[in-house]
C-alpha cells in the first residue's frame, strides 16, 4: 500500500502515487500535480482556491488549460476574451460549465464569490482557440448498471470536445458502487489501446451527519511492468496512475463518490481506447442483465445509457 508523500521527487527517487490532501500543495495551489513532480511527461493537475474578490494570473506555458469550476464561479480574462463562469454548487450538483484556454497565454482568474478550481492541463503542440462550453453542452453518461453504476460527465473527452492532448472527464459512484470497473488498462500504443498517464482526483461526500468519509482505489501492473498501489482515499486526496491495470475504485456506502480523471500521453493521435483486465472483463457481461441503479444520474434525468466496453 502507498504512503502519502510531496509528489516532488528527489533526483533518481520515484514519486509517490497517493499523495494526502494538504501534501501535494505548491505556491497558490492546494494542489499541484506536474509531469515533473509525477515523473512523467504530460499530464497535469492543479487546484486553485480563490477567496471571495480575489484573483489568479495563470500562464499556461507549455500546457493547454481546461478550466474547471468544482465550486462557486468565476471570471476568466484570456487573449481579448472574457468568460464568465456559473460554476456550480459543488461535484455533486451535476456538470458545469467550463473554459479552454491555449498554451504560451497569459490569463486572469477572478472569483466575486469564491471558490474551487481544477485546472486539468497536458503538454500541447498546437495552439487552440480560447473557448467556453455550457453545462448544458456537457454529456451526461450512465456506465454499467447494478452495483457498478455510475455517472460520467464527459466534459473534454476524445470526440466530445477538440484539444490537442488533454483528456478530462468526471465521474460520480453512489455510495456502495464500484466504478473504474473492470480494471483496464491505457499505457500500450495499439489498436486497441493508447498510452495515457492519468490522475484521479478525489471528493467524497460526507455522510448524513456529516461524517467524514473514504473510499478505495486500485492500481497493479503486469509481470513487465509491476506497480502496487491500494490506497484508502479521503476527501481531495489523488491517486497517479502512470501505467498498469487500474480500478476498481469502490465508494462506501452512504459516501457518494466522486473524481475527476486529466489523461494525456506521447502519441500523436488523441484518443481513449482501453484493454480490460482478461480476469475481470466477464462482468460486463452481466450489465446487460440489469437495471442502472436508480439513485442516478444525481443532478437530472436527461442522461444516456451505455455498458461501453472501452470505457471505465
Amino acid at each position: 500500500m502507498t504512503t502519502a508523500a510531496q509528489p516532488s521527487p528527489a533526483a533518481g527517487t520515484t514519486p509517490s502515487l497517493h499523495l494526502a490532501a494538504g501534501t501535494a500543495a505548491a505556491g497558490p495551489y492546494v494542489l499541484e500535480v506536474t509531469p515533473e513532480s509525477a515523473g512523467w511527461g504530460h499530464s497535469s493537475l492543479r487546484v486553485l482556491e480563490l477567496a471571495p474578490g480575489a484573483t489568479h494570473s495563470l500562464d499556461t506555458g507549455p500546457d493547454e488549460v481546461v478550466v474547471v469550476p468544482l465550486s462557486g464561479g468565476l471570471v476568466v480574462e484570456c487573449d481579448g476574451n472574457t468568460i464568465t463562469l456559473a460554476g456550480r454548487r459543488d461535484v455533486f450538483a451535476g456538470p458545469t460549465d467550463f473554459a479552454y484556454l491555449p498554451r504560451d497565454a497569459t490569463a486572469e482568474l477572478r472569483s466575486d464569490t469564491g471558490g474551487r478550481f481544477a485546472l486539468c492541463g497536458a503538454r500541447a503542440g498546437r495552439r487552440l482557440p480560447v473557448r467556453h462550453v455550457p453545462a448544458a453542452g456537457v454529456p451526461v453518461e450512465l456506465r454499467g448498471a447494478g452495483r457498478c453504476s455510475r455517472q460520467v460527465n464527459n466534459f473534454a473527452t476524445a470526440g466530445v470536445f477538440e484539444a490537442d492532448a488533454v483528456i478530462a472527464c468526471e465521474v460520480i459512484t453512489p455510495g456502495g458502487n464500484w466504478s473504474s470497473y473492470p480494471p483496464h488498462k491505457h499505457d500500450e500504443t495499439s489498436e486497441v489501446e493508447t498510452e495515457l498517464e492519468e490522475i484521479y482526483y478525489f471528493e467524497v461526500a460526507p455522510g448524513p451527519q456529516g461524517q467524514p468519509g473514504l473510499a478505495y482505489h486500485r492500481v497493479y501492473g503486469t509481470a513487465d511492468r509491476p506497480i502496487d498501489v491500494l490506497a484508502e482515499v479521503r476527501d481531495r486526496d489523488v491517486v497517479l496512475v502512470p501505467h498498469g491495470w487500474h480500478g476498481p475504485s469502490i465508494a462506501a456506502p452512504d459516501h457518494d463518490l466522486y473524481y475527476l480523471n486529466v489523461m494525456a500521453g506521447p502519441g500523436p493521435e488523441r484518443a481513449w481506447r482501453i484493454v480490460d483486465d482478461p480476469a475481470h472483463a466477464w462482468v460486463r457481461e452481466t450489465w446487460a442483465a440489469e437495471d442502472v441503479d436508480p439513485r442516478l444520474p444525481l443532478h437530472s434525468p436527461a442522461a444516456t445509457r451505455s455498458h461501453g466496453a472501452s470505457r471505465p
